[in-house]
């Protein structure tokens, strides 16, 4: 057994692989570019190795910079998470070299399954089935529509050499193909420095199903059960849970074994998970889509239901032992469901946040799991992947699980960041979900009623009871001068505060004191209020319930967080109308801080509302910035690869009329 290993990721899969590394009694090596210098991996691990700047190309996706950190601390083998060089044969066989063991499958087993071309074919030799499509190394120059009409729309266009739902696009009409060859084509290359493409049939009301193999240097090949992952975006996942209400046993088993087929044409070792296209309306028929050759995000719900540590298993396995479970062992106890935090907005389009965590208030109880990379001080930058953490939750059966989730989000508080838990919760809560009735489309036919920005009527009542808790003064002499009563002659005039929200606005008026008070919201009839501090939380009493808000104060405003939704309110606008909202003439702003991709305009163009401007990029994200109105550009402001701030102006456009 290794000694030392070298975790060469980030984030919260640092931080879980180092917590097994510690259990085992295997001394950790974390790595840390200058942005994550301060980093929870960076405190949990044993040793930390500065691997370079910010940017992911010259630290966490530099193969000299880790393999010379794994060389430097005596390493013997290397870890590489999920994501960044993870799926890497380059990386793989750079540790070879290095005499490193790197914990994962042969280069053989990555280079075959990394392509997904290459993958079809050989899972197909071996008798797994295959969603009908076509590739670029298939189809002829200048004959992508014509191939594209072949296998038939809808369709998805695939990146061969990567995954996670980067460079993938649903393309529903012939009218769109170019544009969406043309977007996939760039983020691959952006991500993955490959730009071939795969086309495949799109399989209407898909459930994606996938199963967890495990094997062995010894020939040893079994399957943990399945995970469904059907709740998406954009084919990013979102919630995922084990084992799938769609399955029963007779599918499962045969689903299971095509998966260990296709890891046994391989020649594959540790864990992996073969990924399956089903049809909801006939789960008999399933077809294989990929096979990631390393740790899935979502791995934690079938430890939840195995009991058995995947992060334990890859290092035994790369030591050289062999397996020490045998298929007839696994037995799927229970239910578990994950649901992934991410610093963005879903009411603003998803858009990513960012900011310093002020304050990380995580769930806990019995079945419950956080995996987190966050802690307070945390800065969470563009420069990676938006995921905080992941909040698990297992339970005797499905309902009892996922009522346990919803509780453990209803507990979670990031103050300072902008999250989806309140997003999340009203997914969990969708009548479809929680019946089982799930499918790949679910989440983008729901959005309107899954993204609400409002902001709770007693989120502001807080807020300006919070103000004037501290407001109050305290200790035993108090000058009546300095009582904040809005005193005025004849009687107390009381205290009116402005409060601002996103776009939402509440004049709220408060008379009394904090403990015995009345509040009128706007132009409401005043309401009976109480609020004091305990344990570090605001209590607020307002129409006969109590409520407990986590808070954290910043410069011009408050953070307040309860059953997992949380809002910054001041004085002062907090965040603009995300771009293509408004309606007038003026500055096109960048909905977040990230880097300018592509500028499709130049100065003086005419364009039409909707043209697409530029694409802005930020945490792995691509966002297309289009035209508030018909008009002509009359600045341009920014350039290919420019890095920008959230609400930075990128262009002007003007009505043709307006137009100099």
């Amino acid at each position: 057994m290794f000694d030392t290993v070298l975790v060469a990721n980030r984030g919260e899969i640092a931080v879980r692989v180092i917590g097994t590394l510690r259990r085992m009694g295997i001394r950790s090596v974390a790595v840390y570019s200058d942005a994550d210098a301060d980093a929870r991996h960076v405190l949990e691990a044993d040793v930390a190795v500065r691997i370079g700047p910010a940017e992911a190309t010259r630290s966490y996706l530099s193969i000299p910079a880790i393999i010379g950190a794994a060389r430097e601390t005596g390493a013997q083998a290397v870890h590489p998470g999920y994501g960044f060089l993870a799926e890497n044969a380059a990386f793989a066989t750079a540790c070879a070299e290095a005499g490193l063991v790197f914990i994962g499958p042969p280069v053989g087993a990555i280079e075959a399954m990394g392509d997904k071309i290459q993958a079809k074919r050989t899972v197909s030799a071996a008798g797994v089935p295959v969603v009908p499509g076509a590739s670029d190394l298939d189809i002829p120059a200048g004959g992508f529509a014509a191939a594209a009409a072949e296998v038939g729309y809808p369709l998805l266009l695939k990146p061969s050499a990567g995954g996670g739902g980067k460079g993938m696009r649903l393309v529903e009409d012939p009218s769109e193909l170019d544009g969406a060859v043309e977007s996939a084509r760039r983020e691959a290359k952006a991500s993955f420095g490959d730009d071939t493409l795969l086309l495949e049939r799109f399989v209407t009301t898909p459930r994606h199903i996938e199963i967890q193999v495990l094997a062995d240097g010894h020939g040893n090949v079994i399957h943990l059960g399945e995970r469904e992952c059907s709740l998406q975006r954009r084919h990013q996942k979102i919630i995922e849970e084990a084992p799938s209400v769609l399955l029963d046993e007779a599918t499962r088993e045969r689903m299971g074994a095509s998966a260990v087929e296709a890891a046994r044409a391989v020649g594959y070792s540790g864990a992996g998970t073969v990924e399956f296209i089903v049809s909801a309306k006939n789960s008999s028929e399933f077809f294989f889509m990929e096979m990631n050759t390393r740790l899935q995000v979502e791995h934690p719900v079938t430890e939840q239901v195995t009991g058995l540590d995947l992060v334990e298993w890859q290092v035994r396995v790369a030591a050289g032992e062999p397996l020490g479970v045998t298929q007839s062992d696994v037995r799927l106890t229970g239910h578990a469901v994950e649901a992934r935090v991410y610093a963005e907005d879903p009411a603003r389009g998803f858009i990513p946040t960012g900011g310093t965590v002020l304050r990380m208030v995580e769930p806990a109880g019995e079945g419950v799991r956080v995996d987190s990379g966050v802690r307070a001080g945390t800065e969470v930058g563009s420069n990676y992947d938006p995921m905080l953490a992941k909040v698990i939750a297992w339970g005797p059966d499905r309902a009892a699980a996922l009522h346990r989730l919803d509780l453990a989000l209803a507990n979670t508080a990031v103050l300072g960041v902008g999250t989806n838990v309140r997003f999340l919760r009203a997914l969990l809560a969708d009548e479809d979900v929680r019946e089982g009735r799930l499918d790949t489309g679910l989440v983008e036919r729901n959005l309107a009623d899954l993204t609400s920005g409002d902001v709770p009527a007693e989120f502001f009542v807080a807020a300006a009871m919070d103000r004037l808790l501290a407001l109050w003064p305290t200790g035993s002499i108090v000058d009546p001068w300095d009582v904040p009563t809005g005193w005025r002659v004849g009687g107390g005039g009381g205290v009116t505060f402005r409060l601002r929200s996103g776009e939402t606005e509440a004049l709220v008026r408060v008379e009394g004191e904090p403990a015995r008070a009345t509040v009128s919201l706007d132009d409401a009839e005043p309401v009976a209020v109480s609020a004091s501090r305990r344990d570090g939380r605001l209590e607020l009493r307002y129409r006969g319930e109590l409520h407990r808000y986590e808070t954290a104060s910043v410069d011009g405003g408050l953070w307040l967080a309860r059953d997992g939704h949380s809002v910054l309110i001041g004085e002062r606008p907090i965040m603009q109308l995300a771009h293509g909202e408004a309606a007038e003439a003026g500055p096109v702003v960048s909905p977040m801080p990230g880097t300018v991709l592509v500028v499709k305009v130049a100065r003086g163009d005419v364009v039409t509302a909707g043209t697409p401007l530029l694409v802005v990029e930020a945490m792995k994200m691509e966002h297309t910035i289009t035209a508030p109105i018909d008009g002509v550009v009359e600045e341009l402001r920014v350039q290919a690869g420019q890095q920008v701030a959230l609400d930075e102006a990128l262009a002007v456009v003007t009505p043709q009329e307006d137009a100099q």
